[in-house]
């Protein structure tokens, strides 16, 4: 899809709501219908989510940008022993650091937007940094 428009409206047409996100969604596969991959970047691609509940611990090889397009998450990152809460409203965005562990918290849904290097990394338990 590089050198191609996307449509976000019409990408997230095509993607289904999940609710109640937990972190062993990703681990299992299930859900995965909440997520598009839009195109390949750099290390990397960009992919859209329409969710709510809580996901797992992860962390990539580079920056990733989360930009939150409608509703509110709270993204947490792990810095030593101490969980960073950084809150997140429509039009807001963040760049979460390399190698950072991280996780979204969103009671009540989110669509979101992010340029994420791979690999990912997941872990359903908090991970010793």
């Amino acid at each position: 899809m590089k050198g191609s428009r996307v449509n976000l409206k019409d990408a997230f047409e095509q993607v289904t709501f999940l609710e109640d996100r937990t972190p062993e969604h990703s681990l299992s596969g299930e859900g995965e219908d909440a997520f598009a991959t839009l195109t390949d970047y750099r290390d990397g691609r960009v992919f859209i989510a329409h969710y709510e509940g809580k996901s797992e611990w992860e962390r990539h090889p580079g920056d990733e940008l989360v930009h939150v397009l409608e509703g509110q998450t709270t993204i947490f990152l792990l810095n030593g022993e101490e969980e960073t809460p950084i809150s997140l409203s429509a039009g807001e965005l963040v760049v979460v650091p390399e190698n950072v562990w991280h996780r979204f918290d969103t009671p009540s849904g989110v669509k979101v937007m992010t340029v994420t290097p791979q690999p990912t990394e997941h872990s359903i338990e908090r991970p010793d940094n």
